[in-house]
């Protein structure tokens, strides 16, 4: 029987035919650990690993999923700590390790970090600036969003409106206002690594290239994630993996689940009804959480109720 998925690209269903049907390769953004993990996080990795699962049955796959293990927001829980980064992740990878293994949700079979990867981000970076698709300016590496002309495909959106609607405050060393980060410069107390542009640390968008790369190679089959991360996220993961390949597509289907809101509202802080993991177990049984998960199509937002 034919394998057909939504590819958020095309807008469309398609026949899903791999580049290698004996290697199958399957990349899905995972978390930044500087938090435990809460219902809508888990939904992503609940669906593909559902996903994962069927695509074992017929092919070879091999499934990546990073951990984000360097970012502000862990930097600013360890600031506050007084600790370490890797004392604040390792903490929280071992949460949510814990928390998917009581989900039911199976390992990748390979999960790379942000800090193993330095090297491969630096030359990932420098092959761009050497394309001319990136420039330094200020201690920063900035992608020249409009040396790509297909940016926006993925999210539909125009990049001259992007740019019009910009704040007015756009840093001053970028060339447009639509340029975004590859490589900035950490102060004395911020963790950072030694660059042909000095002591800093890599953008968000330039780890999961270097990383989908270095596991899966230049061109991935499916490249899975919340409909939250379209963009800017994985619209400049394709900019960028796109320039440094010569044009080479960066995945043959995207694919994206809907976010889970909480009584019919946004889980957030500020609403007070962000739902952990960890508490939902101490009063649901673990495959109650993982059925309620999956009870709403996946592209679709599923709403977390007590009756649910």
């Amino acid at each position: 029987m034919a394998l057909y998925v939504y590819n958020t690209l095309t807008r469309a269903r398609e026949p899903f035919v791999p580049g290698d049907p004996d290697r199958v390769t399957m990349y899905v953004c995972g978390p930044t650990v500087y938090n435990y993990a809460h219902i809508g996080n888990a939904r992503p990795y609940v669906v593909f690993d559902v996903l994962a699962r069927l695509l074992r049955r017929s092919f070879n796959l091999v499934y990546a999923r990073n951990v984000t293990d360097v970012d502000d927001k862990i930097n600013d829980s360890a600031a506050a700590e007084g600790v370490p980064i890797d004392v604040v992740t390792a903490r929280y990878l071992a949460a949510f390790h814990e928390d998917l293994e009581t989900l039911g949700v199976a390992p990748p079979d390979v999960e790379p970090r942000v800090t193993g990867t330095m090297p491969e981000i630096i030359r990932l970076i420098e092959r761009l600036i050497a394309t001319g698709h990136a420039y330094a300016a200020e201690g920063h590496v900035l992608f020249d969003v409009p040396r790509y002309a297909d940016y926006g495909a993925l999210s539909r959106r125009d990049v001259d409106d992007m740019i019009a609607g910009a704040r007015i405050e756009v840093a001053p060393y970028k060339k447009s206002p639509a340029d975004f980060v590859l490589w900035k410069p950490s102060p004395p107390e911020l963790i950072g690594w030694d660059s042909p542009w000095g002591r800093g640390r890599p953008g968000w968008h330039i780890e999961c290239s270097a990383m989908a790369e270095t596991h899966l190679g230049e061109t991935i089959d499916i490249h899975g994630g919340g409909v939250d991360l379209v963009f800017p996220h994985h619209e400049n993961e394709i900019a960028q993996s796109t320039c440094a390949h010569d044009g080479a597509p960066f995945a043959r289907y995207w694919m994206h689940n809907g976010l889970v809101q909480v009584n019919g509202e946004k889980m957030s802080k500020s609403l007070g009804n962000v739902k952990l993991i960890k508490d939902l177990l101490a009063d649901h049984d673990s495959e109650t959480i993982r059925l309620a998960l999956l009870t709403a199509h996946y592209r679709q937002p599923l709403d977390w109720t007590d009756q649910l």
